[in-house]
C-alpha cells in the first residue's frame, strides 16, 4: 500500500490550528496512511484526533534513538495510541557510525526490540547512504543487520539513499526478503552531474524493478518520501503518488 512519510512535508505540521487541513489535504491526494515524523510538539498532542478526522491510519513513526533508549515504554504508548505497528530508528548518532557502533546497536537491538514487542510494536531501523561505507569486506549496515535476528530489528530501506551509496535498491530489497516491511521511496535526478532527490518516477531508477523486489520480498508498505523539494513538497508527494500509483497497476500490484 501506498503511503506518506510526513517529513516531507514538515514545515506544514507545525501549527496545531492548521495541521487537521494538512492532513485532510494528503487524504484528498490519495494517500490513506502515514508514517510519522516531523510534528512539533504541540501538533503532537492533538495529532491521533486530527488523524482520525482526516479519515488516515499511522501504521509506524520514527523515533530518534535516544528517545528510544531513554524512555522505551513511553514512545511505545504514544506509537500504540496512534495505531503504529512499527518503531522507525531514523539514523545512529554521528559517533557510533562505525563498525563498532553498528554491532553495538546490533546488540541493543535485541533488548529494544523484546521492550517494544510487549507493546504489539516491531523495531526497524532506516539507512541512509553513509551505512554502505565499507568496513573491509562488509558495510556497516550489513555488519548491523547480519548480526541481529529478523525478527529483532527489520529494515527500512531507502531508495534513493541505497542508490547515492553506490548499491542497487532492488538487490538489496531482495538479499533482505521478508525483513523489509517498509520501503521509502524517492527518486533520484541528476542536475549538472550532481544527484538529488525528486519525486517518484521522475527521476532515473528502476521503479519496475524495485516494485518487483518489493513484491518478492512481502514489503507491506511503499512510502513516499523527499527530504528536500524543488517544488512545494504537497505538490510533489502529489506526483508521487500518481506517478507511484500508475507503476504499481503497470507492475500489477494494488494500493489495497
Amino acid at each position: 500500500m501506498i503511503a506518506l512519510q510526513l517529513y516531507t512535508i514538515r514545515d506544514q505540521l507545525q501549527d496545531p490550528v492548521t495541521l487537521g487541513g494538512v492532513l485532510a489535504r494528503v487524504r484528498e491526494i490519495g494517500y490513506r496512511a502515514v508514517e510519522v515524523a516531523g510534528l512539533s510538539p504541540a501538533a503532537r498532542q492533538i495529532f491521533g484526533r486530527e488523524l482520525v478526522r482526516a479519515g488516515l491510519v499511522a501504521f509506524a513513526s520514527h523515533s530518534p534513538l535516544d528517545q528510544l533508549r531513554a524512555d522505551p515504554d513511553g514512545v511505545a504508548a504514544e506509537f500504540r495510541e496512534w495505531g503504529c505497528d512499527f518503531v522507525v530508528v531514523p539514523a545512529l548518532p554521528d559517533a557510533e557510525r562505525t563498525l563498532d557502533g553498528y554491532r553495538s546497536f546490533a546488540a541493543e537491538a535485541g533488548e529494544l526490540a523484546g521492550r517494544l514487542r510487549r507493546h504489539g510494536l516491531q523495531l526497524v531501523y532506516h539507512n541512509h547512504a553513509y551505512e554502505l561505507e565499507r568496513f573491509g569486506d562488509r558495510t556497516g549496515l550489513e555488519a548491523m543487520l547480519d548480526a541481529t535476528a529478523p525478527d529483532a530489528l527489520a529494515v527500512e530501506l531507502d531508495t534513493y539513499w541505497l542508490q547515492h551509496g553506490g548499491a542497487n535498491p532492488s538487490a538489496w530489497i531482495r538479499r533482505y526478503s521478508g525483513r523489509v516491511p517498509l520501503v521509502h521511496c524517492k527518486d533520484m535526478a541528476v542536475d549538472r552531474g550532481t544527484p538529488y532527490q525528486a519525486e517518484v518516477g521522475e527521476g532515473n531508477l528502476d521503479w519496475a524493478d524495485i516494485l518487483d523486489a518489493c513484491r518478492d520480498a512481502k514489503t507491506k508498505w511503499l512510502i513516499v518520501e523527499q527530504d528536500e523539494s524543488r517544488r512545494s513538497p504537497m505538490d510533489s508527494v502529489a506526483i508521487s503518488y500518481e506517478n507511484l500509483s500508475r507503476l504499481m497497476m503497470s507492475a500489477g500490484l494494488r494500493d489495497a
